[in-house]
């Protein structure tokens, strides 16, 4: 441990805020990490507190992706980091369609893990790099910042609007630009960072919980959520093949071979693969059966059970 020359029993609860009271004043590192650890309670907190407006957002963006819109993420620093995390992880665990999917940052994507602090003031190219896609009078923009008024965030939010799209602006400040110019907002009120001003910390947890459960959210409205496991996930390395077999095994209540077997049948593909193996549909019937459902398993499994079982229902093509 690290000697200090005075060890202030607690930090505040205020904000955690260490007053110099004329003489040089230190910290324990325990009580700086315990401090952390109480902002990081707060943030959760403000996730929770924001909840409602969240289960609604998400709402709307299943809405819209099921419409066929694009998802746009928009931001700059360590949020703009944050919301191009929950961007990059959508296709492999929901299967959602990267082209349909775009992430706008200060100085585009090329460099993300260069923060340039310069091109967060930068409002025009904020303006410009919205500008860019095209019409978004059908698509849906999440825009992050913590501060809510960092002028290239705010002005990308300004310009979606202004083009039609459906903004959701996302800040911890209430009143600031970003959240008084949004369709829907969500404060997270999540208090002042025990590193002063570095909101990659206690913010950075309550974005990234924010944003996580609105792109889940967004994924249980489209059927990709069932008994809490990844349906629709794109199985596309060694690991995530093994998890697609143990979801088909664990939901169709088959051995790990006939998981396997089932996914062959699907070509990779979760969904149809768990109905294959409950040996109620071929691969065609499957596909007719989970478009009947709208996407959902847990529907379509009751339907073509019901089917299969000589129970009067609407077979998979009705309407059609």
């Amino acid at each position: 441990m690290v000697s200090t020359m005075s060890v202030l029993p607690r930090l505040e609860t205020d904000g955690e805020r260490c007053r110099d009271t004329g003489g040089v004043v230190t910290i324990d590192e325990a009580v700086f990490a315990e401090a952390m650890l109480a902002s990081y309670r707060r943030a959760i907190a403000s996730v929770a507190a924001a909840s409602g407006d969240i289960r609604a957002a998400a709402l709307r963006l299943a809405a819209i992706w099921r419409a066929g819109g694009r998802l746009i993420y928009a931001g700059a620093g360590s949020s703009g980091l944050a919301a191009a995390e929950d961007a990059a992880e959508l296709p492999g665990t929901f299967g959602l369609d990267e082209s349909r999917i775009a992430i706008v940052l200060p100085g585009g994507t090329t460099e993300p893990f260069r923060i340039d602090g310069v091109a967060e003031d930068d409002a025009a190219a904020g303006e410009h790099a919205i500008t860019g896609l095209g019409d978004l009078s059908h698509d849906a923009v999440i825009v992050v910042s913590a501060s809510g008024s960092t002028p290239f965030t705010v002005a990308a939010a300004a310009a979606a609007r202004r083009r039609g799209a459906f903004v959701i602006g996302i800040a911890h400040r209430q009143g600031s630009p970003l959240l008084v110019g949004a369709d829907a907002s969500i404060l997270l009120d999540s208090g002042e960072e025990a590193l002063r001003g570095s909101t990659r910390l206690a913010a950075g947890v309550a974005q990234k919980a924010a944003l996580g459960m609105l792109s889940s959210l967004m994924g249980f409205e489209l059927g990709h959520i069932h008994r809490g496991l990844m349906v629709n996930l794109k199985a596309d390395n060694a690991k995530l093949r093994e998890r697609a077999r143990g979801i088909v095994a664990t939901i169709a209540g088959v051995s790990d071979a006939e998981a396997e077997a089932a996914l062959r049948e699907a070509s990779g593909e979760v969904k149809p693969a768990i109905l294959i193996a409950c040996g109620v549909v071929s691969m065609s019937e499957a596909v007719a059966w989970l478009a009947a459902a709208e996407g959902r398993i847990d529907d379509a499994l009751s339907r073509a059970c019901a089917r299969a079982n000589g129970i009067k229902g609407e077979g998979p093509n009705k309407g059609a």
